[in-house]
Order: C-alpha cells, then structure tokens, then sequence
C-alpha cells in the first residue's frame, strides 16, 4: 500500500500511533489489516453511542437544575412565614376569636345603645398660645380642634391633655370650659398612651392565638408594654412571634377605632363574668354603686382607665421581644400566667433605633456583666438579696466612701440606726397602716416586730432624742443602714429590683426659712455627683396631689420655693408635674440619663411636713417659743444596687481607674525578673491600689490577653532593663477602637503619682 493510501486509511480511522498496541504495530497482511479495521469500526461506534447516551442524560440533568432553580425563585418570592421550610401561608382565617368574645360585645352593644348624652352647651377652649376655639360640649372632640389648626397636626397628635393634668381621647367629646394641650409622640406622656394602645394590639392578637383569659397589659416605664394571659395547655415560645405579628398587622391595616364606655359595677361583671381575672379586679377596685371605663378596639373590649391613640393604624411599626411566666397580681401564691412583652412606634425608623440599643444594651446587661466580671451573685436561698463578691465589694465600698467623702465637706452627719423596730413606731409613722403589706414582719415575745423599708421614722427618733435649738439647725442626718421591702419574688430583677438594699439616704430637719438655701445645696451637691459619674439629668417638680396631708398656704409656700431653686438653677429645663406629690409634701424626681439614651429615675428629694407633727419633733425658736421643723428627705443614689446596676450598664462594664475593682496587675517578662515583679507589686498594694500579681510562666502576649479580657486599666510590664533601671513598663488599657496599647516607661514614684492624680480626679 501506497503511503497516501495509508494517509488516506488513516482518516477514515482516526487511530494515533500512540494509541495502537504491540501487535498492531507489527501486522503486515491485507486481510488482518482489514478485520482490525473493521473491529476499530465497531468499538468507534460504540463509543459515539456511549457519548450521545452521556450527553442526553447531562442535558436531562441541566433540564432539572433549570426546574429546580425556577421553583426555588418561586419560593423566594413568596412571602415568608417563619423559619420553618413548607410552612403554610398565614390567614386570619386559622385564628377566630375565641367564643366569649360575642357574649362581650353584646354587652357592649346594649350599654353603648342606652347611654345617654351629655347637655350640649357652647364651650370655650383655650390653646397653648393663648388663643381660643369654640366648641360644643358634649359634641366638639380635641380631634376636631386639632383639625380646625390643620390636618397635618390632626395627623399627628395622638392624645389631648386637659387642664394641664387630665389626658384626653382625642375622639371624645370634651364636656366643658378647658385648655387643650394637643401631645405627639414626642411628649413622653403620649408615648405612654401609645404603649398603651399597643398593648391593646397585643391583647386582640393574643386572644385570637390561644383563646386565652386576658389579665393585664400595662406600658412598661422604660418603654413598651407587655400582657399577661392565663391559658391552658400552651406554652408560647419565640415560634410565635410570628402569628402574632401578623395578626396585628391585620389589625393596624383595618385602623380599628378605640372607643371608650362608662359602665357600673354591675355590667363590667356581666360583660366579663368569663374570666375570673377581670371579675376579682372588678371586685376590688370598683365601689358599690359607681362606674369603671372599659375600651374597645375590633372585637377586643378590656377594662382600662385609658386614654388611647384614636385608633389602630396609628401603630406603623410593631415588634414581639420576648416572653416570660409571671403571676397573678405578681404573688407567687396565685395563678401562673404568661406574658408577652412588645414595643411599637409610628415610624419603622423608630423600631430600627431601638433595635440596635437593644442589642447593644443586651451586650451591657449589669447580670451578664456583673457574673462576667465576678462581682456579685444571686441564691435562692435569699431571694431579692444580692452577695457581693470580694471585686464587687470593692465597687460598693469605693461608692460609699466617695459619698462620705463628700458629706464630710457639706456638713452631713452620718449616723447608725437599728434594722428592727417595734410595730409601734410604724404605727406613729402612718407605715403600719399603709405600707405593712411591703414590709417584713415577725414576732418576737408576742409582740410585732419589722424590719425597717426606710430610714426616716428612726431619724425622727434621734432627733427627738434631745431637746433642739434654731442655733443647730440645720440638722443633716445620713445613714447607709441596711433597708428590707417585701418585695413580691416576680418582680424581682437583678440589682434594679431587690429585697434588701442600702441607700445614700439623708434626711435634713431645717426651718422654713431654710428649706430655699438646703434644696440649692441638695441639687448642688446632685449636681457633683452625677457630672462625676458621666450622666446627665433631668429633673420634674411634683405637686400637691388631690389627697394631702397639711394646709394648702403651707403647700404653697413650699412649691413656691422648690420653683424659685429650680428657676435659678435650671432655667427653662425642668418641667412640672401637677398632682404628683406626696401626700406629706411636694417633691422633685431626677431622671438620670445613660450612655445609651435610657432614663432612669436615681435621685429624689421631698419635703415632709408630717412627719415632724406625728412625731411631736419640736426645737426651740429665737424667741423662745416652740417650731415644728420641715423634713427634707434625699437620695442621690437612690438604692446603691440599683445605681450599680446602672452604672455597670452606663460604662459597659469598663470601670474608670479610681472605681476599678482590677486597677493594676504586674507581669514578669522572665523568671529572672520575679523578684523585682514582687517588689513592685508590694510597692503599689502598700500605695493602696488593688493590684494582682502574674509571674506566671506563659507567654508575655498571653499574659496581656488575660490581662485586657479582664478589664485591668494598666499593666506594669517588668524585664531585666526594668529591673536594672529601677522602672516599670505602663501599658494602658486599650480604649474603644484602639488595637495598639499605649505604653510609657515611668519610675516606680512617678507611676504612683500619676496613678494617685487619676483617683484625685475621678478618671
């Protein structure tokens, strides 16, 4: 065969020399050559087949991908319900309300269908600015006036306020001559009802869901609101969040009008008689004979004092956050109940916000913190009653010794009371008969005994003790005794809330004349403490409640005073709050606010002029005649648990050098530098500072690990050229943001004094 003959073979069979075995390398006849051809025929045959089978199976394969990815996309974009795969689309439709819910609205029906309306007379209503609208009693609503201005402002209020004390439906009729304040949620009073509402929100969503018995759902102080439920055979878990969202999105979309009824006794009981909850609670606090409000909003009707938003769509953001047991009433000894904690807003902004404090306050948590740190513990062998670990001690003691410091310099006294007094003083005190449910009481030789809440009434006592002249007065008596409350074991929380507790308390027996000069040195003194703790405040001025004890030109007097102080020392930022004082006297709230914006009530300071009169308490005027003193009862701290508690949260757990519980730790760089590492560290314990000791033989980057984990605010780094020099090596804490410490050479006397400068000036 010719070499093109053989080119041309090749073509056709397509076989690379490389590719041939040993014996077809070596054929040599036509006919061998033509069976080999014919089998190389056959096995390329078949490969081609066994190709076309691949590549059709491979296109089946990408066919289903191609499925797959489309059915996932379609999964995607429908909307998701929860975290479960294959979980069914939500509808309203799977959550009726329960049964009882019809007998409460015909009730409803029939008390709405036989009321009465109030005599329709013109009415004049006096806005903020001075101006005047006139309206209809019985028949003009804030709505309208509101309205009348413009309806941006009608689209924002959510609650009127009377008089400057009453708050007011927005939708409800205004019965007579007033001035008309129109709140947005700006105001703090108008969150509160906006809280509120929601609750209202939460207890329709609830009701649907597990067909529960409503019990109460008020707004918490620091924002939100919670419900409790009694309900049979469900536990909720955080897999519920969901529903009840959806629910209430439901309700918000339909805007459902609160609407508000005066009902008796009588009918609240029949409009309720499902729930032995609403009947006790009815039972209790409505008299014989009188009336009760209850509220409406959809099918949800619940007794409520009110006011609320004028109806559901106000609420434009809505979150579940957490769920916990309780009690009835808050006492063990009752039913176990659920409750569910929410918080709402009118803008989705708003929940952002506080969503990323939350988390953040979380991190901050003073019971995270606090067992983090190993500074204090709870046991429930003494409930409410904290233990303080030797580093937590230090904090406590450190705050104690600050105030003592400072009372030295203002002229307080301090004193040593008993912790348990006769169930006769308390008597004298007005305690016994309004406060022995919060307190703890015990027999001894058949007589009663208590711990004392407070201590004023032991105060009076010693005051009383000796005969009093004007020349003494006045009288700063300070006391960190230790106080017992009987606080009920579900509200009991951390070191906010606890059963025994000690507080900066001091109580100041002064003249009249005097009350003016004491409160500018009480707020003086405020003043000093929180600005060196990094908070700032703000502060109310309380006034004579409906109910007081006293004289009306006595009140007046007095409230004269507080204002002129407050006008002198905060003017223009303060605010009042009408018939919020004590029955004894009237008084002034601060409110601390916190690294992350939370308020926080700490310091109170109240004047008490009846205390003095049920005691007797009498000193001897310039004309000899007898006076009665005026009692100024202050706090700063408020409890020293709680203000720990705030504190801890207020600095992250990231305590400034002069209150640190782990001020300095000394590290050895060698083995060889062991006895200088103690030589130092004896240097600084004898200075007084709380200092550690590592001479351990890890790593130095170990060491500094362990050292910032556990919140040291310097290291003294030690090695042979600090030995030889007589030096240590400052490395300082690493600051928020920082990833290099700074660090400074300093000798043993200069680091003592630099640190004594940080503690002289509170850093």
């Amino acid at each position: 065969m010719s070499d093109s003959k053989q080119q041309e073979e090749q073509q056709k069979n397509p076989v690379q020399e490389s590719e041939k075995t040993p014996e077809q390398k070596s054929e040599k006849t036509p006919v061998q050559k033509s069976a080999k051809s014919q089998d190389k025929k056959q096995q390329q045959n078949q490969q081609n087949k066994q190709q076309n089978q691949k590549n059709n199976k491979q296109q089946q394969q990408n066919q289903q991908n191609k499925q797959q990815n489309q059915n996932q996309k379609n999964k995607n974009q429908q909307p998701k319900k929860g975290k479960q795969q294959g979980k069914t689309p939500f509808k309203i439709e799977n959550f009726p309300v329960p049964e009882y819910v019809q007998q409460r609205i015909d009730v409803w029906d029939r008390i709405k269908r036989d009321q009465k309306k109030g005599e329709e007379k013109p009415i004049k209503i006096t806005l903020p600015d001075g101006s005047s609208k006139d309206g209809i009693a019985h028949k003009t609503t804030p709505y309208e006036i509101a309205q009348s201005i413009s309806q941006g402002l009608a689209n924002s209020v959510l609650v009127a306020k009377i008089n400057d004390s009453l708050l007011w439906d927005l939708n409800r009729p205004l019965e007579s001559d007033c001035r008309l304040q129109l709140l947005k949620f700006d105001a703090p009073e108008a969150q509160k009802v906006f809280w509120h509402s929601s609750a209202h929100l939460l207890g329709q969503a609830l009701e649907r869901k597990y067909h529960c018995k409503l019990c109460v759902g008020p707004p918490l102080k620091d924002g939100g609101f919670y419900y409790d439920m009694a309900v049979v055979d469900k536990v909720v878990t955080s897999e519920d969040y969901d529903d009840i969202k959806n629910i209430v999105n439901i309700i918000v979309k339909e805007s459902q009008p609160f609407e508000r009824l005066e009902v008796s006794k009588e009918d609240a009981i029949e409009m309720f008689k499902y729930s032995k909850y609403k009947v006790e609670m009815i039972s209790k606090k409505v008299a014989d004979g009188s009336f009760c409000s209850v509220y409406r909003c959809g099918p949800l009707i619940d007794l409520c004092k009110g006011p609320h938003i004028p109806h559901t769509g106000k609420v434009k953001a809505f979150h579940v956050y957490q769920n916990s047991s309780s009690y009835w009433l808050g006492d063990a000894k009752n039913d176990a109940l659920q409750r569910v904690y929410g918080i709402s807003f009118p803008d989705p902004k708003q929940l952002k916000e506080w969503l990323n404090i939350r988390e953040e306050a979380e991190k901050r948590d003073h019971r995270k913190l606090g067992q983090k740190q190993s500074l204090f513990f709870f046991h429930p062998l003494s409930p409410g009653s904290c233990f303080f670990l030797p580093h937590g001690a230090r904090i406590y003691n450190k705050l104690q010794a600050f105030m003592r410091a400072e009372y030295q310099k203002r002229g307080y006294t301090e004193v040593v009371t008993p912790n348990i007094f006769n169930k006769e003083l308390w008597e004298i005190s007005g305690h016994w008969e309004n406060y022995k449910d919060d307190m703890f009481i015990f027999k001894c030789e058949d007589v009663d005994y208590g711990l004392k809440p407070m201590n004023c009434p032991g105060h009076c006592l010693m005051f009383k003790h000796e005969a009093r002249s004007y020349r003494e007065l006045p009288i700063r008596f300070a006391d960190f005794g230790v106080l017992h409350r009987n606080e009920l074991s579900g509200s009991l929380t951390g070191l906010t809330r606890v059963r025994k507790f000690q507080q900066d308390d001091a109580h100041i027996f002064c003249t009249h004349d005097q009350i003016k000069p004491e409160i500018f040195g009480v707020i003086d003194f405020m003043k000093h403490v929180y600005s060196t703790f990094g908070f700032s405040f703000s502060l109310e001025l309380s006034t004579r409640p409906e109910k007081f004890l006293g004289e009306i030109q006595t009140w007046n007097d007095a409230e004269a005073a507080l204002r002129e102080v407050l006008d002198l020392q905060f003017p223009g930022a303060w605010k009042e709050n009408p018939g919020d004082g004590a029955f004894y006297g009237p008084k002034i709230d601060v409110h601390v606010s916190d690294a992350l914006k939370r308020s926080f009530q700490c310091a109170t300071i109240q004047l008490d002029f009846q205390l003095p009169r049920r005691f007797e308490l009498k000193y001897v005027k310039s004309d000899q005649s007898e006076g009665t003193p005026v009692i100024i009862h202050r706090a700063l701290f408020g409890s020293v648990e709680r203000f720990f508690a705030i504190l801890i949260e207020h600095l992250a757990g990231r305590w400034p050098f002069w209150l640190s519980p782990r001020q300095l730790i000394v590290m050895s760089v060698a083995q060889s530098a062991e006895d200088y590492a103690r030589e130092v560290y004896n240097h600084f314990h004898s200075a007084g500072f709380y200092v550690d000791l590592d001479v351990s033989d890890r790593t130095l980057p170990k060491k500094v690990f362990d050292a910032e984990t556990s919140n040291y605010n310097f290291m003294l780094v030690v090695g042979e050229k600090e030995k030889k020099e007589g030096t240590v090596n400052v490395r300082h804490k690493l600051a928020e943001g920082e990833t290099k410490p700074k660090e400074e050479i300093k000798k043993l006397s200069e680091a003592e004094q630099f640190f004594l400068q940080l503690v002289k000036e509170f850093k």
